[in-house]
């Protein structure tokens, strides 16, 4: 039987790849759908020798590490820790979804607690939920308060569930099995190491729900994640359950009933000990440096352990939960749509799990209907089907018909003289249609009333040919172009399996959707969540030109919820080099990936937007959206450099990669390209690729942009840049120029630094500009502080507030790591010189306009731009005497002194008072320098 995480990791976004490096043959094996790329987890690029097959355009690469040890890769740990994190983030986004947790924990402690002393265990409880709830809901708290609650949370919650201890595991207080506070403990636990971002630790306290209490956990703290988490791995015994109630059923009611009870009881307890299993197997997974552990057995319980002496077939071999690598194939690969497993068609129990997960399945597509609000067609057969030759049903249930999804509101009816004789009331009239082929009238009859499947194909084939024969006849693109035959259409490409007959239903409707606006309506009324194109891009014939029809009607973000996407379309990037040809349309696959990114990275949420970056990440699609910045059109390579700097911003790790890896002629030439467009994307992607922690990677990368394209100047390209730029643009471009031209010499003027300057003054001048270019202003003279984290954050002022002996009470563990890592010494005399070149830039260049300029907009109280200011003032002040004269050193000290003192006051923010305090002591220090001169 496949996996959970097989099915798991398709619905979460993920495909077909081995995660689980050096694998025998009977070892475990994850299909993640994972791009030729840096994975989010990787620093530097994997070098290992790597086999790469290509099965249509399914990939499957296979890692030889040293070690004969198979290691779990960590994008797999990764693809568990966000999909259990899923569940926790909920909880802090979702109000309504709080409500519902902490009733839920609430009911199942109070409906069974009893009087007497609890020794302080349910006020702990309450107590550590406040306080989390607190944390939440009010994320303004300062950092102290913060860091105290959090704590007090871990510490209270703590307590609770280690009355799981096996000591006390079976015992109970005031009649509450200690499982279940336990279990209720764990979950808030998870919770409060989300809040922290350590997000494997939460994980792993949310899988431990399960392992103190399987069955409140499944049944009612966390159903909907056990369905999707656990039950795949035994679904076996739940098709073993229902065969067992169906032989029960013939049963007299007396007898019945009480092996009715037996035989609910162990499977519930089956069901218990195989969650508690698999919840310890994913445990040892989120360890740090973890070993493949053991795939847990969970065999089927015997029936004789309820008293039946009923005898299967199915009991004369072992049936099994595990990972069979037998049982993997591409997510995108030629199977049954609707079935998440491929099953040996020789274990005849096989057959009961395809049909349970058809009927559980059902609610989706009953589901689709209801909110289209029109009625479901179907037939007698409760399966789709396509020809007799599927050997996975028994003959008995084969059938000529098939169950659409239904777009339409039709009963069946015949075709009489041209029109629909209707053999119900609701039937909704065609009107007559002036046909030159019989044929042609039949087709359209048959697909708008017909329940017959290969009949519907038929009229598909029909249809095409009579459109290719009119060449463009208006008495035929009237009679096809008509709701109820679009609509029909889509119902055969939702059913059939057929890849003939589906690339046919695709060309005809992409001639529809260029025709006229309305039929691409009508397409996108019909599938409002694009279910019908989930279905087409994991097809692994027809998914590039599904693409491009799906690219013709431009859905929107809100129409592409499903976390599938992101894998599907960075399957299309990258398979998509070649133009795709639907009759008389041409078009890129590759433009149609990179138009669903940018809607599925742009079009959400921030919090949506950020999660669909990182799944991009994760799933190594960097490498291809760097390769597009490379090649194509104008507009798709702008497209690339705006999804690749997303990506950067949702996951900060990454940039040192693509730092590395991009191609900056690439980018320089596109700058040219854009000779009349905004740079927009492009400075956006060099903005955040110069916040890099390491400054000889950034001067690397400076080096290597400053040599141009084709000959070009690059100085001279940012310079005609910024000339054309937009307001919002501008002191970001200014800055970039600022930086290329500091390679030089700090102390010779040039053309690039004066007009860089400039910009940079006008647009600190806080009464003629608008929020965003005061917001960009600030971001430019964060990057000219020159220091930043590993994850691009900014770090110059806790750099300031160090130098000047302020420390801050870090007890934030992972705050203290990353505060930590920015103060190494490798590395510090770089960053020393880079800002005594800026500053000697900026203040010889700028002189006192510039110092006015940053006094001012401290003035004006405007929050990011006047801190912005403060900040640039205090690394400046340290580098300030070796700048000007004894005059320039008076006009500097007359011009930001009353500023810094105002800033100084009781009543501002205390790292303000601090800066500014340290700011004077280095101007007074300067100007001492002089004087002694």
């Amino acid at each position: 039987m496949a996996s959970s995480l097989h099915q798991l990791l398709k619905e979460e976004g993920f495909e077909k790849d081995k995660l689980l490096k050096n694998q025998p043959d009977d070892s475990t094996a994850l299909p993640i759908y994972i791009c030729h790329g840096r994975k989010s987890s990787e620093i530097t690029e994997h070098k290992d020798e790597k086999t790469v097959i290509r099965n249509g355009s399914s990939v499957f690469s296979s890692f030889k590490p040293k070690s004969d040890e198979p290691v779990i890769d960590e994008a797999a740990i990764k693809a568990v820790i966000s999909i259990l994190g899923g569940y926790t983030g909920r909880y802090l986004k979702d109000e309504s979804y709080r409500a519902m947790v902490k009733d839920k924990c609430t009911s199942c402690l109070l409906s069974r607690r009893k009087a007497g002393s609890d020794g302080g265990i349910f006020m702990n409880m309450e107590l550590g939920i406040e306080s989390i709830d607190k944390l939440v809901e009010d994320r303004g708290n300062k950092k102290e308060l913060r860091m105290k609650l959090l704590r007090n949370s871990i510490r209270l919650l703590s307590i609770v569930a280690s009355l799981n201890c096996e000591k006390s595991r079976n015992g109970s207080t005031c009649g509450v099995p200690h499982s279940h506070l336990s279990a209720c403990a764990q979950l808030y636990l998870s919770i409060v190491y989300k809040l922290e971002k350590n997000h494997r630790l939460s994980a792993r306290h949310l899988l431990q729900v399960f392992c103190d209490s399987a069955f409140l956990a499944r049944t009612h703290l966390l159903p909907d994640l056990w369905d999707h988490f656990f039950l795949p791995h035994l679904l076996h015994l739940k098709v073993w359950y229902h065969k067992e109630l169906e032989h029960l059923s013939n049963l007299g009611n007396a007898l019945k009933e009480t092996k009715m009870k037996a035989l609910s009881k162990l499977y519930n307890d089956q069901m218990d000990m195989g969650t508690a299993m698999f919840a310890m197997y994913y445990k040892e997974w989120l360890k740090i440096g973890a070993k493949v552990p053991p795939v847990p057995t969970v065999p089927l319980p015997s029936s004789s352990s309820y008293g039946s002496s009923r005898r299967r077939s199915s009991e004369s071999h072992a049936s099994v939960s595990s990972i069979n690598r037998n049982l993997y194939q591409t997510v995108f690969g030629a199977t049954t749509e609707w079935q998440s497993m491929e099953l040996d068609r020789r274990i005849r129990t096989s057959i009961d799990i395809c049909r349970l997960e058809a009927e559980e399945n059902e609610f989706k597509y009953e589901n689709y209907n209801q909110n289209k609000k029109k009625t479901h067609r179907r037939s007698s057969s409760s399966h789709i089907h396509n020809t007799p030759k599927t050997e996975l049903w028994p003959e008995t249930q084969k059938s000529g018909h098939f169950r659409f999804f239904s777009c339409q509101s039709r009963p069946k009816g015949c075709l009489v003289n041209g029109k629909i004789d209707v053999r119900n009331n609701s039937m909704r009239k065609l009107e007559h249609l002036d046909l030159p082929l019989s044929d042609l009238s039949k087709a359209i009859a048959t697909l708008c009333s017909s329940d017959v499947l290969s009949d519907c194909e038929i009229a598909i084939r029909v249809m095409t040919k009579a459109w290719l024969d009119s060449h463009g006849d208006s008495t035929i693109e009237a009679a096809l172009t008509k709701a109820p035959i679009i609509e029909g259409v889509l119902e055969v490409l939702f059913a059939s399996n057929d890849d003939a007959v589906m690339e046919l239903a695709i060309l005809i409707l992409a001639e529809f959707i260029t025709r006229s606006k309305v039929n691409r309506q009508i397409i996108l009324n019909s599938d409002p969540q694009l279910e019908i194109f989930l279905k087409l891009l994991k097809n692994s014939s027809l998914f590039l030109k599904a693409a491009v029809l799906l690219y013709l009607l431009r859905p929107k973000a809100n129409q592409m919820i499903s976390t599938e996407w992101i894998p599907l379309s960075l399957r299309v990037l990258e398979f998509g080099e070649h133009l795709q040809t639907l009759y008389t349309i041409r078009c890129s696959p590759q433009v149609a990936a990179l138009y669903f990114l940018d809607q599925l990275l742009t079009g959400f949420n921030e919090d949506r937007n950020l999660e669909n970056a990182c799944q991009v990440v994760s799933l190594g699609g960097l490498n291809l959206l760097m390769r597009n910045v490379e090649f194509g059109g104008v507009l798709e390579r702008n497209k690339a450099a705006l999804i690749i700097s997303c990506c950067i911003r949702a996951d900060g790790s990454c940039r040192h990669y693509v730092a590395d890896k991009l191609n900056k002629a690439a980018l320089i030439e596109l700058m040219v390209g854009n000779c009349k467009d905004s740079n927009g994307s492009v400075i956006a992607l060099l903005t955040e690729l110069l916040c890099l922690n390491r400054r000889t990677q950034m001067m690397k990368f400076l080096n290597e942009l400053l040599r141009g394209w084709g000959g070009l100047n690059a100085m001279h390209i940012l310079l005609a840049c910024l000339h054309k730029a937009l307001p919002e643009e501008r002191p970001l471009v200014a800055a970039l120029l600022l930086q290329l031209d500091l390679l030089g010499d700090p102390f010779r003027c040039s053309v690039y630094r004066e007009e860089a300057v400039e910009v940079i003054i006008e647009t600190l001048d806080c009464e003629k500009c608008n929020e965003k270019i005061q917001q960009q202003s600030a971001k430019a003279l964060t990057m000219l502080g020159g220091r930043f984290s590993y994850m691009g954050e900014a770090t110059t002022e806790s750099w300031l507030l160090k130098q000047a002996g302020f420390h801050e009470n870090l007890e934030d563990s992972f705050q203290k790591k990353e505060i930590g890592d920015n103060f190494l010494d490798e590395g510090e005399e770089e960053i020393e010189n880079w800002q005594k070149k800026a500053a000697i830039a900026l203040l010889n260049s700028g002189n006192k306009r510039f110092l006015a300029a940053l006094s001012n907009s401290m003035a004006k109280d405007i929050p990011s731009l006047a801190r912005a200011s403060l900040v640039t003032i205090a690394w400046m002040s340290c580098f300030m005497h070796l700048a000007g004269d004894k005059d320039f050193q008076a006009m500097a000290s007359s011009i930001l002194t009353p500023r810094l003192l105002e800033s100084s006051n009781p009543n501002r923010v205390l790292e303000e008072r601090v800066l500014a305090t340290f700011s004077l002591q280095q101007i007074r220090k300067s100007s001492d320098q002089y004087v002694h001169l």
